[in-house]
């Protein structure tokens, strides 16, 4: 990138997403990986960029939308961009300022299984920069929730499920937890909740080294509209107590992945609600949380049974916290 003295019109990142309808994380995510747009520097070190960027990224936002790549077509020039959605107009019959063509719930998740494949590849062969590729090309093709619900909540879990049988090591779960905080960013970006949004803490009590489940369920719950902060794994309940009084969060999940330390783990559960008190929702899943069900039944925790379980808990307990803000208001 080069410092530049063009008096020729430029842009700042905000003014080129808001033209371009591309947000700007993924304007630098696109710059980085595939050098979609090549901005330069003003004297004081910030990017700007052209008119033709702006209409290079219109154009790869509408590709990318009718289920190209963006590492396919990143490169392409302005004519040859405009002669790909040329012919698909031609062939549909819309024109480009028509809705972006829809993938069906079954292209979708056709979709979401080759991606999972390539995805699982990555994670054996330790290719964190492959993997990172692979997921922002899944969320530009499938969408937020479709990402998440079709391939990265069944991916998570195999990777679980393999790491359990020793086929892979916790390095490549930590490795991949990595990439996917890395990505929070785009789909942070890409479903923005108002200041007003209900708060939770997500974490994994005390002696649960394994956060996978816990960064899916941060992820799900800022695409409900949620103000997530997320902490990490294996905190003491004191720890996550503090969080949620600090934060004014309504609800806390926790993720228990291994029914290993059984006394740790009911005395983490019931110490937290102690500290929390009933006015906090406390909720748990996990491949293991079913093992602690008398304790869960004990201490009045909602556990979570499935990913549309837990995206109807959610906005369940959202509504009930705008219906008692609302009544505090009159």
């Amino acid at each position: 990138m080069t410092v530049t003295n063009d008096d020729s019109a430029q842009y700042l990142i905000r003014t080129v997403s808001k033209r371009s309808g591309v947000k700007s994380d993924l304007v630098r995510a696109w710059e980085r990986r595939y050098q979609a747009v090549t901005p330069t520097r003003t004297s004081g070190g910030h990017r700007v960029y052209t008119d033709q960027d702006i209409a290079r990224l219109k154009l790869l936002n509408q590709a990318t939308s009718n289920g190209h790549s963006i590492g396919q077509i990143a490169q392409l020039s302005l004519d040859d961009l405009k002669h790909l959605l040329k012919d698909e107009t031609s062939s549909t019959n819309q024109s480009l300022s028509s809705s972006p063509i829809s993938l069906t719930s079954g292209d979708k998740r056709h979709l979401a299984e080759d991606y999972s494949d390539k995805c699982y590849a990555a994670v054996l062969a330790f290719d964190a920069q492959l993997l990172e590729s692979h997921f922002e090309n899944a969320i530009v093709e499938l969408g937020s929730e479709a990402f998440i619900e079709h391939l990265l909540s069944p991916l998570l879990t195999k990777i679980g499920e393999r790491w359990k049988t020793g086929e892979l090591r916790p390095v490549h779960e930590h490795m991949t937890s990595s990439v996917i905080r890395s990505l929070t960013y785009i789909l942070r970006n890409n479903n923005p909740c108002p200041e007003n949004a209900p708060r939770m803490i997500v974490s994994t009590p005390i002696g649960q080294l394994h956060e996978l489940g816990a960064l899916l369920a941060a992820i799900m719950a800022e695409l409900c509209g949620w103000q997530v902060t997320y902490l990490g794994a294996n905190l003491a309940a004191e720890e996550i107590a503090a969080a949620v009084k600090y934060t004014n969060a309504c609800a806390l999940t926790l993720s228990i992945s291994f029914a290993t330390d059984d006394h740790v783990v009911a005395k983490e559960l019931r110490r937290l609600k102690k500290l929390v008190g009933n006015h906090v929702s406390l909720i748990v899943g996990g491949r293991a949380a079913g093992h602690f069900q008398s304790v869960l039944n004990e201490v009045g925790v909602m556990n979570i049974q499935s990913y549309t379980h837990f995206k109807q808990l959610l906005n369940q307990l959202a509504t009930d916290y705008k219906a008692t803000e609302n009544k505090q208001l009159q």
